[in-house]
C-alpha cells in the first residue's frame, strides 16, 4: 500500500518559497534544507507535507496540478496570502457560481483558496478542522 508523502512544487528561489508557504499555512521545515530542496510540514502535526524543490521549468498558465486551500473565511485568507507576497490571477475560467479564488505564490504557482465552509459539517467547522 503507498501512502501520499509529498506534494511537490517547483519553484526558481527555494527560500523565498518556503518563507512564503511557512507563512501561508503555519508549516515548518522537517529537516534543514538547501538552496534545491526542503519539506515543509504542519506544526499542528496534522496535514499534508509540501517539498519545494528548485526547477527551471517556467511556470504553467493552467496547471494540470495545483494546491485548493480550504478556508473557512474565504476572503480574509485570499487578502491575507496576498500580503504574504501571493497575487491574485486574472483567472478566465471563473463559472458564474464559482467558489474558489485562483492565486499565485511568489514562484508563480497557481493554487486555489475555497470557500470550504459548506462542504464540512458543524463538527468539523468547531474543530476548526478541514
Amino acid at each position: 500500500m503507498l501512502t501520499l508523502g509529498s506534494v511537490v512544487m517547483g519553484v526558481n528561489d527555494v527560500a523565498r518559497a518556503t518563507k512564503f508557504w511557512m507563512a501561508a499555512l503555519d508549516y515548518e521545515p522537517t529537516a534543514p534544507g538547501d538552496d534545491t530542496w526542503i519539506i515543509l510540514r504542519s506544526k499542528s502535526g496534522t496535514g499534508q507535507r509540501i517539498s519545494l524543490a528548485l526547477s527551471e521549468t517556467p511556470v504553467q498558465e493552467h496547471p494540470r496540478i495545483h494546491l485548493d486551500l480550504y478556508a473557512f473565511d474565504q476572503a480574509a485568507e485570499v487578502e491575507r496570502l496576498i500580503g504574504l507576497g501571493a497575487t491574485d490571477v486574472n483567472w478566465d475560467l471563473y463559472p458564474d457560481d464559482a467558489d474558489f479564488v485562483v492565486l499565485a505564490d511568489t514562484e508563480g504557482n497557481r493554487f486555489c483558496v475555497i470557500a470550504a465552509a459548506e462542504y464540512f459539517d458543524g463538527t468539523d467547522a468547531a474543530a476548526g478542522t478541514l
